[in-house]
């Protein structure tokens, strides 16, 4: 499926992912949380493909788990006594349900973060906050597009030392570990070098210069102002329903939340439709290529 979100304006992609990572901050409701975290999987999964899937299952179920066994060894709080440790600390159930809170949200964030880092491309950065903060957005720029390059790089630095018998997955301890310093020896000159060169190239380009222009590519269509119109509806509607505590949820020193009503089911739809909306714009547009491919 072909990511078109990533083809609406810079502003207008900004804005949807700061609404959605910071709802997913401040919300803890579960049912608010599995919303978010449902949608950020689908958006993920549909946009950089199966590989994601790994990932989740690799690193974001074992993470919540960890999280979810380290909070209770450390949080006490709570009614509901399970046990009690051999140090007298009580295990509580509302400390465990926190955990479980806790690794969902970080889990959603990073998800959040894995597709604002594919739609958010460093020319956007730059397009975004060139003129206003040159310098940070440089560095969020080269920052955004550090970690991709930095692996891509250590993979060639790995493969040719590879190739006259240094290689990190074989021999003994000690000639890895030397392998290892060795590699990380070059990424870390690789870098520096690297950080140097771009440095001076964006000085002899003028950049940060009083009066300097820039070419763009991106214009703001009528798109964008109705995709912008509904981000802006929606999070007056939600910032609404946090301030009526819609979202209310709390698990010390007991669990209360706000109950489900006519009342309280809008603001739970209004952030679907918000947090699913790019997929939404993704299935539509690939619908509309596949009519006019079938047409040819």
């Amino acid at each position: 499926m072909r990511d078109s979100f990533s083809k609406y304006h810079p502003f207008v992609n900004l804005i949807y992912f700061t609404l959605t990572i910071g709802f997913s901050m401040v919300v803890n409701h579960p049912f608010a949380q599995l919303i978010s975290l449902l949608c950020a999987v689908v958006y993920v999964i549909s946009t950089q493909g199966k590989k994601s899937v790994g990932f989740l299952l690799k690193f974001c179920l074992p993470l919540v788990l960890l999280t979810a066994f380290i909070n209770p060894a450390f949080n006490h709080e709570g009614k509901t006594i399970l046990l009690y440790f051999s140090n007298g600390n009580p295990l509580t159930l509302e400390s465990i349900l926190y955990g479980f809170s806790s690794g969902g949200m970080i889990i959603t964030l990073l998800l959040w973060f894995s597709a604002f880092n594919c739609v958010m491309t460093s020319d956007k950065f730059i397009y975004l906050f060139g003129k206003v903060i040159p310098a940070l957005s440089l560095v969020l720029s080269m920052t955004l597009r550090f970690v991709p390059k930095f692996k891509t790089q250590m993979k060639n630095v790995a493969d040719a030392q590879r190739c006259i018998g240094r290689d990190i997955s074989s021999g003994s301890l000690i000639s890895r570990t030397k392998t290892a310093i060795t590699i990380m020896s070059i990424m870390i000159t690789w870098s520096l070098e690297n950080a140097i060169e771009t440095a001076d190239s964006m000085k002899s380009r003028g950049y940060g210069l009083k009066g300097r222009t820039a070419f763009s590519i991106y214009r703001f269509e009528d798109r964008d102002k109705y995709v912008l119109v509904w981000f802006v509806f929606c999070f007056l509607y939600l910032l609404a329903g946090v301030i009526v505590s819609a979202f209310g949820f709390r698990y010390f020193p007991d669990i209360r939340y706000s109950a489900f009503n006519i009342t309280i089911i809008p603001f739970y739809f209004i952030y679907f439709g918000l947090c699913i909306t790019p997929v939404v714009l993704n299935t539509v547009e690939d619908r509309k290529w596949k009519t006019i491919y079938s047409k040819m």
